[in-house]
């Protein structure tokens, strides 16, 4: 949505002359006037059209931001100021920074008109509409419209039920939509081009060979060693890989806190999952490549940018289904329903109404983890990480906790709460996963402000960002060269170009090392030093660092580094449930009617989630709980 269209910039003209709700009077001089501000990826431009006492219309004249993303701030707003006679108008949750863009470009117009601006920031918008009750049943209510919740009302739907699914914010998508979109699955046929190498070996050669923690992780060691003598045996070159493995990496990069059998299933479904998306018409790109945190080349992601392609494909297929599959945004769910100890129904207020759902089968919880909620993982993870709040996230801000705190009034046991995962690769200002110039573990390094390496970059997720912590300023540079962007228009994982990035200043490039040393202001030295030994890897397989993912040398200019932070990422821990998803109280037993999938869920992926595992349990487990609840397991 490059450009609002004619029809749309005409109805809100008409709103704006039919509408004018005004509290005081406002002078503008007439006409047609333009400003600019920051959106999430680039400026926004708006144009403001006024007569002597009223807005007329406010149209996007232009902005780059992702439309699955910030389409509904791009509608919402300008129609919002026009109806209210207003600058004073709600942000749209899940797109701040673009409808902070939108208001302050708005702003910027409008002053350009000789509007008194604070006059215009203090009317209170339209009051709300006189509020109404209504009910409704269906065979499966689900409280989310990430990807568990999709996924789950999508196969309780191909199942026979008819689906309610609830969504507070103003648009479906949860953290799913604004992800890196790396799905984890061992994946024979894609995995194929990807060459294994000497440093690849000694990795499966020291997990096959340590000493078992337990029973679990013995019996995985002996079915990995018979496929790896298999594999040896029949001379192949490419990266070795199996659910087997992936469940080994899953267990012991989550200290073996992580539930067995969830993990099992985990592994086990995770391709078979990917190929339900696909057969919906998820498009998804050949190239397997090593998430950061994934620990192997696994890694699965969509052609379309960051997760807009799980979405969208979703979306379609609902959208395709609407006799089965009611979706209803801007609607929160409040209280579950609770009869004769079963779970029954959900009471939801949405923007006008109040709803009273009756689930004639089940209730299925997806509501995302608790990553946007300062209080609550200061509360859990505190201990572990010290002050939590001042801490920016990766998460959409409707990630806050409300299932968890629902389940908990029906006796809901919690697991792992305590386990919280910084990501070492925030943005420096929003926290945000946006401007991350990577495009892949095995070609990339990090270097600290004085230009040092300091941690294996292939590792887990939670060592990188301790070891970051402990850096000057908690701050590293990432360092690339060509092949990560071979011409300025390759985009990064969100949908950003490294041209755009070095414009607006979040990522630097230059044709010598030397020279981007300079520009990022580490010493050259080090920084020529840190590049040499990354090299040097790369020849070897063997780094003091303890690294063994290589792919191909940094030395081919233009050089690039993109500056990054610890930011909140994942919350590993939620409710408990066993292989079916169902919600298992504190007593151990399931809690007829209710069942959860995604992140609300806890006990799958231990102290510390790999990268790339999360799409693959979303869609797993919200598999799961949807053909579980038609089938009253």
């Amino acid at each position: 949505m490059k450009r609002i269209s004619s029809k749309i910039f005409a109805v809100v003209l008409a709103l704006g002359i039919l509408g004018c709700a005004t509290t005081s009077k406002i002078s503008f001089t007439p006409g047609t006037y333009q400003g600019s501000a920051p959106g999430f990826n680039g400026d926004v431009t708006i144009e403001v059209t006024v007569d002597s006492g009223r807005i007329l219309g406010v149209r996007v004249v232009s902005q780059n931001d992702t439309p699955e993303i910030s389409g509904l701030a791009y509608q919402r707003i300008p129609q919002a100021i026009v109806e209210g006679q207003t600058l004073g108008v709600d942000m749209v949750s899940g797109a701040s920074i673009s409808s902070k863009g939108i208001i302050e470009a708005a702003t910027a117009a409008l002053a350009k008109s000789g509007a008194d601006i604070k006059a215009l920031q203090s009317r209170k918008p339209v009051a709300a509409a006189k509020r109404t009750s209504k009910s409704e049943t269906a065979d499966v209510v689900v409280i989310g419209a990430g990807g568990a919740g999709l996924a789950a009302a999508i196969t309780a739907s191909q199942n026979g039920a008819k689906v309610i699914v609830l969504e507070k914010m103003p648009r479906a998508g949860g953290n799913t939509i604004i992800s890196g979109a790396a799905w984890n699955a061992a994946d024979a046929a894609r995995q194929a081009s990807v060459p294994i190498n000497d440093a690849n070996r000694t990795a499966i050669q020291q997990s096959i060979t340590r000493a078992p923690h337990d029973a679990f992780e013995k019996e995985l060691q002996a079915t990995i060693t018979k496929q790896f003598a298999d594999f040896n045996a029949a001379k192949k070159t490419s990266i070795f890989d199996s659910p087997e493995f992936h469940m080994l990496q899953t267990y012991n990069g989550g200290d073996y806190v992580g539930n067995p059998e969830l993990i099992k299933t985990l592994a086990s479904g995770t391709l078979a999952a990917l190929e339900w998306e696909m057969s919906m018409g998820l498009q998804v790109n050949d190239h397997i490549f090593t998430v950061a945190g994934g620990l192997w080349p696994r890694a699965h992601q969509p052609t379309m940018p960051l997760g807009t392609g799980y979405i969208d494909t979703d979306l379609k297929y609902i959208d395709a289904h609407k006799d089965q599959i009611t979706l209803l945004v801007d609607t929160k769910a409040t209280e579950l329903i609770v009869q004769n100890g079963r779970v029954t129904g959900v009471k939801a207020a949405g923007p006008t109404t109040d709803y009273t759902f009756t689930a004639a089968k089940g209730v299925i919880l997806a509501t995302g983890g608790f990553g946007a909620n300062k209080e609550l993982r200061q509360k859990y993870g505190g201990a572990q990480w010290g002050d939590m709040t001042a801490a920016g996230t990766t998460n959409h801000p409707g990630a806050t906790g409300d299932g968890l705190l629902m389940a908990e009034t029906v006796e809901a046991n919690l697991v792992g709460m305590e386990y919280i995962q910084f990501l070492p690769l925030g943005d420096p200002v929003t926290g945000s996963l946006s401007g991350n110039i990577e495009q892949g573990v095995e070609d990339r390094f990090f270097v600290n402000k004085e230009g040092n390496r300091f941690v294996d970059e292939g590792g887990r997720r939670d060592a990188m960002t301790k070891a970051l912590f402990a850096q000057p300023d908690a701050l590293m540079w990432i360092i690339c060269d060509k092949h990560s962007y071979p011409t300025p228009q390759v985009k990064n994982n969100f949908n950003e170009t490294i041209e755009e990035l070095i414009q607006q200043k979040r990522a630097f490039g230059a044709n010598t090392i030397e020279e981007l040393a300079q520009q990022i202001g580490v010493p050259p030295a080090n920084l020529k030093a840190a590049v040499d030994e990354f090299n040097a890897g790369v020849d070897s397989g063997k780094d003091r660092l303890g690294r063994t993912l290589w792919k191909i040398k940094i030395d081919t200019p233009p050089y690039y580094a993109g500056a990054r932070i610890p930011t909140v990422h994942h919350t590993m821990g939620g409710l408990q449930i066993n292989t079916q998803a169902q919600v298992i109280n504190k007593s151990g037993q399931v809690i007829p009617g209710l069942y959860a999938a995604g992140e609300v869920t806890g006990g799958i992926h231990g102290s510390n989630r790999l990268g790339g595992n999360a799409l693959a349990d979303i869609h797993v487990f919200g598999r799961i709980a949807g053909a579980s609840a038609v089938a009253g397991k």
